[in-house]
């Protein structure tokens, strides 16, 4: 269990270090909020099959690192409704990803995807039910109606037509297809960093960040999601199946529009130190002086480090 007295400190842990607390307070939390509200057994069972099979967990965990930056003195208790709704949706896209008549693959993080042991019916409802859970999890958090509010509509921007689903869609649209770099990036923008930001919006309203704070924390949220895409492309060429939980080398034999696939991997390689870049310089030494720090906060310098290749 998290300490109450010094959620903060999760500010200067290393990321491991952060997520590994943050989780094991959220993981507990995601399987006995979903037994609890899923009755139906085939349903609930597809839901918690993917939900609780590990990942990185990154977004919700970045959103409960940045809610520790501002003024409001959040437990990690105060903050599972919408950790766990952000994950509820990434959850639900990897399902909804790994479906035949999407990106046709067989594992997901070292198992059989869900509509391998479940059948695509009951995968694609399992996505279904995680999707809409989410929202009624913020619509439970433990925070003022204009919050709640603000949060429900960061999530649905990120997540929806305007955001990940528009990248999926462009993702199906433009395989096979010659594309310009400019759309490259709107794909990887919409695919990933919008639910990465949209997860680092949520943790600012929940910690009360101020407007040029926030802006400050989009853009770095905005850069991180362009390098983690960035790097799971070069990731897909250079490590093997067992490697990934995934299958190895799908991107190429798909022909997706991915980074290596348009720049080639040394032009993959630079793109990502470029986006790192991008993501340490949102951290202004004016936003940082607003905050009370001299330098980016140590989870978060580690965070960019371990996305180096």
């Amino acid at each position: 269990m998290l300490m109450a007295a010094t959620p903060k400190t999760v500010l200067n842990n290393n990321w491991a270090a952060a997520t590994q607390t943050f989780t094991a307070v959220l993981n507990p939390f995601l399987t006995a909020q979903v037994d609890a509200d899923v009755a139906q057994q085939p349903l609930h069972d597809a839901m918690t099959y993917t939900l609780a099979s590990g990942g990185k967990r990154l977004r919700p965990v970045l959103a409960f690192v940045i809610s520790q930056l501002g003024s409001a003195a959040l437990s990690a208790q105060d903050f599972l409704f919408p950790a766990g709704a952000i994950e509820l949706i990434q959850t639900y896209s990897l399902i909804h990803d790994d479906l035949p008549a999407m990106d046709n693959d067989d594992l997901r993080r070292g198992k059989p995807s869900n509509h391998i042991q479940f059948g695509e019916a009951q995968a694609i409802l399992a996505g279904d039910g995680l999707l809409t859970l989410a929202f009624s999890w913020l619509a439970r958090a433990p925070f003022n109606t204009a919050v709640r509010i603000a949060m429900v509509q960061a999530l649905a921007d990120a997540a929806g037509p305007a955001g990940m689903v528009a990248g999926q869609s462009q993702d199906m649209a433009d395989t096979g297809e010659d594309i310009t770099d400019t759309a490259l990036h709107q794909l990887v923008a919409n695919k990933t960093a919008q639910l990465i930001t949209g997860a680092a919006e949520i943790g600012a309203l929940a910690g009360q960040l101020t407007v040029s704070q926030r802006a400050a924390v989009r853009d770095f949220a905005w850069a991180l999601g362009q390098a983690f895409q960035i790097r799971d492309d070069i990731l897909d060429v250079i490590e093997t199946t067992a490697e990934l939980g995934k299958t190895a080398g799908k991107d190429a034999a798909e022909h997706k529009n991915t980074y290596v696939s348009f720049y080639g991997l040394a032009g993959a390689r630079q793109q990502l130190q470029a986006a790192l870049m991008a993501a340490r310089a949102a951290w202004t030494p004016a936003v940082l002086a607003s905050l009370g720090f001299a330098a980016m906060p140590a989870v978060l310098a580690d965070l960019i480090q371990q996305l180096e290749e």
